[in-house]
């Protein structure tokens, strides 16, 4: 372990207080709470009003009916919000962040995937038992008789595909570009599944004010993709102009790109945060990458750090300068604006988890000593963002700890193998005595960030001085 720091005195700065910030988010996160129950509660509401609780008393046939039909609009309400959630929609972005988004992106895919399975399933034994025929052959019939459902078995048949490809056992056996082309195909299947609601659906069909509330939530899920995702990313792309500057090594396995664009202030980004980026390139350019800025932006140039895991990162290393760049963003939460206050902030950041965390040390403010940093990697030859960190601890007195190597083999931990007779706790204190006292900010890979943060939350620091965003698929 080694730890520098400049010796040099300078005068306190004041720390910003992030009350405004949280106050504001929690704003957003209300509101976007509140679209979601409203969204829930209305399928309840359309379930009740169609004559679904009382077709549960009226017998076997009519009962799995109901049940089918309101286990049907649930997962189809859940379908919405796997769209909504990866539309980049405003309200989610700012309410929830990614960390969330995401975990409610991968439950609601799954529950909407069984929610769709036992739909079919009472679907079709309802209708066998009304006709007194086997279940099979009223599924054959499903398939080939009613209007839209043609259409809805092979949307079905594309959100398997995505489920299936979705475990994570599939994702590691997977390339990220195969996977990410594969997952694309979920909207193909959600266009396809959707309309039989409409067409055959009981809770629809004959109901105009529920068939027009149902399909203008679509479309402002479809309009919010287009726009969110296509048509402001465009815009404020070809606006700021947005080219490669330069590509160098950053490490032994990293490369570092800088983008140089006009008045990109009016992009508003802010150090921590990340962009989805799509080098024009050549083929395969209109898969986005999520990178986080390793720099705190100017009004003249954003700068990426990545390591080169993929087809997608391995290409960052052969592009020339002057290609074209479209951006998505900026996106997340792991701001300067989080920052309770105080002497202190400790960032501790993994593999490409530094990246940010350079970019907010080089735009936060504190004086020197009272910024930590706490890097790992399996060798110090494969670190991000060196030079960068040199530069901090001789200008801005920053504290640096590699804590370089494998981890310590006693289950699921962030422990260093040569700290293994530590605990987490007293390692972390270690690094840093006012642990307390200090703002924390965690970034890496998940099961190190999971190991962290329960040891952090163990030692007594408090929920909303802890600063962490995860980027994993």
């Amino acid at each position: 372990m080694t730890a520098t720091a400049s010796s040099r005195p300078a005068a306190m700065i004041p720390v910003p207080h992030g009350s405004g910030a949280r106050a504001a988010r929690q704003r957003w996160k209300f509101a976007a709470i509140g679209v979601i129950w409203g969204t829930s509660l209305s399928i309840a509401v359309i379930w009740v009003l169609g004559g679904g609780v009382q077709a549960l008393a009226a017998g076997p046939a009519d009962a799995l009916d109901s049940l089918g039909r309101i286990t049907g609009l649930a997962s189809a309400n859940l379908l919405l919000y796997q769209v909504l959630l990866m539309a980049r929609v405003p309200v989610f972005e700012r309410g929830l962040g990614r960390d969330a988004i995401t975990r409610l992106h991968r439950q609601s895919g799954f529950w909407s995937f069984w929610l769709l399975l036992a739909h079919i399933a009472l679907l079709v034994l309802g209708y066998a038992e009304a006709a007194r025929i086997d279940p099979l052959t009223q599924l054959w019939s499903f398939v080939w008789s009613y209007p839209g459902m043609l259409l809805a078995t092979a949307g079905t048949l594309l959100l398997v595909l995505v489920v299936a490809t979705s475990g994570r056992r599939s994702r590691r056996r997977m390339r990220y570009e195969s996977w990410h082309l594969l997952h694309l195909y979920g909207y193909l299947g959600v266009g396809l599944a959707v309309p039989h609601m409409l067409w055959t659906g009981a809770d629809f069909s004959g109901a105009p004010i529920a068939s027009a509330y149902w399909l203008g939530l679509w479309l402002v899920a479809a309009t919010s993709v287009s726009v969110w995702r296509i048509a402001i990313p465009l815009r404020r792309s070809l606006r700021h102009g947005l080219r490669v500057e330069s590509v160098r090594p950053d490490g032994e396995r990293g490369v570092e790109v800088r983008v140089r664009g006009r008045a990109l202030h009016g992009l508003r980004a802010l150090p921590g945060q990340f962009f989805v980026w799509r080098f024009l390139d050549g083929p395969g350019w209109t898969r986005g990458h999520p990178f986080s800025l390793a720099a705190a932006p100017d009004a003249e140039q954003l700068v990426l750090a990545a390591r080169t895991a993929g087809d997608g990162t391995r290409r960052l290393a052969t592009m020339r300068p002057g290609t074209r760049v479209l951006v998505e963003g900026p996106y997340g939460t792991m701001t300067g604006r989080e920052r309770i206050g105080g002497r202190g902030v400790l960032m501790l950041g993994a593999g490409a988890g530094v990246a940010p965390l350079v970019a907010l040390l080089e735009g936060e403010a504190y004086g020197p000593g009272e910024a930590t940093l706490v890097t790992r990697d399996h060798r110090g030859a494969e670190a991000l963002r060196s030079q960068e960190i040199h530069r901090l601890r001789l200008e801005r007195g920053v504290v640096h700890f590699a804590l370089d190597g494998p981890r310590a083999q006693r289950g699921p931990t962030w422990v260093p193998a040569q700290y293994a007779d530590w605990s987490g706790g007293e390692l972390l204190r270690y690094l840093r005595p006012d642990l307390l006292d200090c703002d924390v900010y965690v970034c890496g890979p998940a099961s190190w960030m999971t190991a962290l943060l329960r040891d952090l939350r163990a030692a007594g620091v408090p929920a909303d001085r802890l600063h962490h965003e995860s980027f994993t698929i």
